[in-house]
């Protein structure tokens, strides 16, 4: 599987979209495998991991964001529930529901409900050690910002606590299980 060649069948190469998605992408597959080395012991599948984390938002053109050269006409959050369509129908089941997994640190049915997002309701958290490698290193790196730039631990859990107690100790449990908490020394309960 060539992750570029899949891009490419859905984004013209000459487009700021394109742009953006493929370095962002090359970005979070970098820290992805970093991370997937931490955890050796728990043999995450080292080629899904980078071809995967280079799919996690193959989604975002449907989407409405312009600052990424996005101009479809769904909300951004949709970009999850969309890639993971456009890669099932490319035959990558596994590969589709890292995209739909990986939005947040995952969004439970009572998220979507709560916040009346205008997505499927199902159970969109990462479950396999891969899901959670790729969702935890997607969050070291911003859209709005330099997407080349790795965000520090504190920031990071500073964004995510805005979105409840419960999404930041599922980040904390992913520092814990990478061996990142040390950089924070979170405490164990």
């Amino acid at each position: 599987m060539d992750p570029i060649r899949i891009i490419e069948k859905y984004y013209s190469s000459e487009t700021e979209a394109y742009n953006f998605l493929v370095q962002h992408s090359k970005m979070v597959a970098l820290k992805a495998l970093e991370v997937a080395g931490r955890v050796r012991h728990l043999n995450p599948d080292i080629k899904f991991v980078e071809e995967a984390a280079m799919l996690h938002d193959i989604g975002i053109f449907l989407t409405k964001a312009p600052h990424l050269g996005c101009y479809g006409d769904n909300p951004y959050i949709c970009h999850g529930y969309i890639g993971r369509e456009l890669l099932e129908k490319e035959g990558f089941p596994r590969h589709a529901i890292v995209c739909e997994t990986h939005v947040g640190v995952g969004l439970t049915v009572k998220d979507i409900e709560e916040k009346n997002f205008p997505i499927p309701k199902r159970d969109m958290t990462p479950t396999t050690i891969e899901e959670k490698i790729i969702c935890f290193a997607d969050k070291f790196f911003s859209k709005d910002n330099d997407p080349l730039k790795e965000k520090p631990i504190p920031r990071i859990r500073e964004f995510i606590a805005r979105f409840g107690d419960d999404k930041l100790r599922r980040f904390d449990e992913w520092l814990r299980l990478f061996g990142y908490e040390t950089s924070l020394n979170l405490s164990q309960d």
